[in-house]
């Protein structure tokens, strides 16, 4: 059978990924000795705010512990370098978590999508060191040597990257590999894989918008980077008393994971929501792919420009949308947000990163008014001009002061990124009229 093998640089470990009926293991093989491994992916559950592996993964190695230190779960030795070999044994987590992707998405019937990165290492020198690592995973040792994750179910073919294969090697692992039997449903604009029990309104809504979304995007913003997309969709079924909606972007993947009674049936809130959300995530393939940040301190470009281009595209949808209360809404979000610190830092602040997205969506909005109402043309311009998809604060900033020279633009946005604001609401509200967005943001006095 087809085993499919996607490497990049040499691996600083390797570990075996195995579904056999109702059980999971993880079995690593390091290439390097250190007495504390980290996983780079640790961020917390958004509701708990505790680590999702304590609760979750057993070590089965003697000599060797699960812990949290500082930002960080981590493979511990009691003693020493940890074994060249290390067993977990480990129940698949299917809740949301803060500003990353779900470690794993359950699918009606019983198939399962696992998050590769979640598997990834980095080896550290001590429990010491890994405290006191940054947030900022790309600072890790050894971060650019991959974990070569190697996928298999005893009950037959995963898929990976739109494959089916008996067993998936991924060295790059920023995607989900499906295990079960749910099959991909491939359309004229998008790829589904909807879960079986999804109700048919959502499933007939998303395959209806998305692909009109797609189209406005790639008709402002330049082809699309990523070729044709894959939209995942999971359903936790109708809870009482709930209308979830979570999810995110990976390359040329959107997911989505519903729950609720609220989404059960038909009705024209939930229909906004979900448009707006997709809107958002696939506005990350131009604004997140074709180009990208060089670092979590500069996620208001990317999270607060998709933001800006999703309300842009749900108020084209629906006219009834009213944007500028949305952006109000921002606004008084992103108040104790300046009150804390600069918004750059927010990643390193417990609890503030959606500064990125109700802050960043204000700056966003100093582009769009310094490139005439055109917040495409002025992410276009980015792209086209970075064609090492990565843009940088300086570019971005550079962009915006040579297309509303002499406005002062740049410096102001520099203060909220860098400096906490004493009065808030005064400092973003004079930020605001500067840029001459007074008019796009409903009044809230």
């Amino acid at each position: 059978m087809l085993s499919l093998l996607l490497a990049f640089a040499a691996p600083i470990a390797t570990v075996n990924v195995v579904r056999n009926g109702d059980h999971w293991t993880a079995d690593y093989e390091l290439a390097a000795k250190a007495p504390v491994w980290v996983f780079t992916k640790s961020v917390l559950p958004r509701v708990s705010q505790r680590s999702w592996r304590l609760e979750t993964v057993r070590v089965l190695t003697p000599g060797v512990a699960l812990a949290r230190l500082g930002n960080y779960d981590a493979l511990v030795s009691a003693r020493g370098p940890l074994p060249h070999k290390v067993r977990l044994a480990f129940t698949p987590y299917f809740h949301d978590v803060e500003a990353g992707n779900d470690p794993a998405i359950h699918f009606s019937g019983g198939s399962v999508a696992l998050y590769a990165d979640g598997f990834r290492l980095a080896p550290m020198p001590s429990a010491a060191v890994a405290s006191a690592a940054d947030k900022d995973e790309s600072k890790l040792p050894a971060i650019n040597q991959p974990t070569r994750t190697i996928f298999i179910d005893r009950a037959g073919p995963v898929l990976a990257h739109g494959q089916r294969a008996a067993r998936a090697s991924l060295d790059d692992g920023d995607g989900y590999v499906l295990f079960g039997k749910l099959r991909p449903t491939i359309g004229p604009a998008i790829t589904t894989i909807f879960d079986p029990a999804l109700p048919a309104w959502i499933g007939d809504y998303l395959n209806r918008e998305m692909p009109l979304i797609l189209a406005d995007y790639s008709a402002r913003l330049g082809p699309s980077p990523v070729g044709q997309p894959t939209l995942m969709v999971s359903w936790a079924g109708p809870t009482k008393g709930m209308a979830s909606l979570g999810g995110s972007v990976l390359p040329g993947l959107v997911t989505m994971t519903l729950e609720g009674e609220g989404l059960a049936k038909p009705n024209g809130k939930a229909a906004l929501y979900a448009r707006w959300f997709v809107a958002h995530e696939a506005a990350h393939f131009w604004l997140g792919q074709a180009i990208e940040y060089e670092g979590p301190a500069d996620s208001w470009i990317t999270e607060g420009g998709a933001e800006l281009l999703a309300f842009r595209a749900t108020a084209a949808g629906d006219k009834a949308y009213d944007i500028k209360a949305r952006l109000a809404e921002a606004r008084t979000e992103c108040l104790p947000f300046l009150a804390h610190g600069g918004i750059s830092g927010a990643y390193a602040r417990d609890g503030d990163f959606r500064a990125y997205y109700a802050c960043g969506v204000i700056i966003a909005l100093a582009a769009e008014q310094a490139s005439g109402g055109n917040f495409g043309d002025f992410v276009k311009t980015l792209i086209a001009r970075n064609p090492d998809h990565v843009v940088t604060r300086a570019e971005w900033l550079a962009l915006l002061d040579e297309r509303a020279p002499a406005r002062g633009m740049g410096a102001a946005v520099s203060d909220l990124l860098d400096h906490a604001q004493p009065n808030p609401a005064a400092a973003l509200d004079a930020f605001i009229a500067k840029v001459g967005a007074s008019g796009q943001i409903a009044s809230t006095s």
